[in-house]
């Protein structure tokens, strides 16, 4: 029976919340509560989206550490549309995102802080090596 490692349950969770949120704003934007009948070009909102959805897939930790900073756009048009907007239905779309923007967020921080502790302490030991010599 393997085990899963924290690491891994906060990679998945990153990864699920990415995946979420860009089917969350193709389906906002296209067809359950867009601008404008019938579609909107809102859509394509999500294209920035994609661009760290592979690296973020493939655990690159310098995709990881500049999407988490991303995202923040996504969480902030949640909460202007979570109050600007009339539709019930576009208002929970908007919280949603907030939701999934933080959990995205949350998730990219947990699986990096370990990874930054033993960066930091690598360079601690090399910096007390270089010293010595």
């Amino acid at each position: 029976m393997s085990t899963v490692t924290p690491e891994k349950k906060y990679y998945l969770l990153a990864s699920a919340s990415l995946i979420a949120l860009l089917l969350l704003c193709i389906c906002w934007e296209w067809f359950l509560a867009p601008l404008r009948p019938g579609g909107s070009w809102m859509v394509l909102k999500t294209l920035p989206l994609l661009i760290p959805l592979r690296g973020v897939l493939k655990r690159d930790n310098y995709t990881m550490q500049w999407s988490s900073m991303l995202i923040w756009l996504y969480f902030t048009e949640g909460i202007v549309r979570a109050y600007s907007d009339r539709s019930s239905l576009s208002v929970a779309l908007a919280l949603a995102e907030v939701g999934l923007s933080i959990l995205f967020f949350i998730a990219v921080i947990l699986y990096l802080r370990p990874l930054k502790k033993a960066a930091k302490a690598l360079a601690k030991v090399n910096a007390a090596k270089a010293a010595e010599q």
